[in-house]
């Protein structure tokens, strides 16, 4: 006799929801988050100013490294996905 096997049954909508979670833009997002909740607003609204005043702008008005303001922009980025995919 053959086996029967199980398949589960996934709404398309939740497929691309599994695929949106399957990246490393969400992994940094999720880690972050999990890692330290209480800065989550503080880095988004850097993020922003990053995304409005330009890397070069951001970075030479606050003086700090440009390097420095690419990293905040990216890891803002990646929990603004995060959240978004979550909810």
């Amino acid at each position: 006799m053959a086996e029967e096997q199980e398949t589960e049954v996934v709404a398309p909508g939740d497929a691309f929801i599994e695929s949106l979670m399957d990246t490393d833009l969400y992994s940094m997002g999720a880690y972050f988050s999990d890692r330290n909740p209480e800065l989550i607003d503080e880095l988004i609204d850097r993020s922003v100013a990053i995304e409005e005043r330009g890397l070069v702008g951001f970075s030479e008005e606050e003086g700090i490294e440009l390097e420095e303001a690419f990293k905040t922009l990216l890891t803002g980025l990646a929990v603004r996905y995060y959240k978004s995919v979550t909810g």
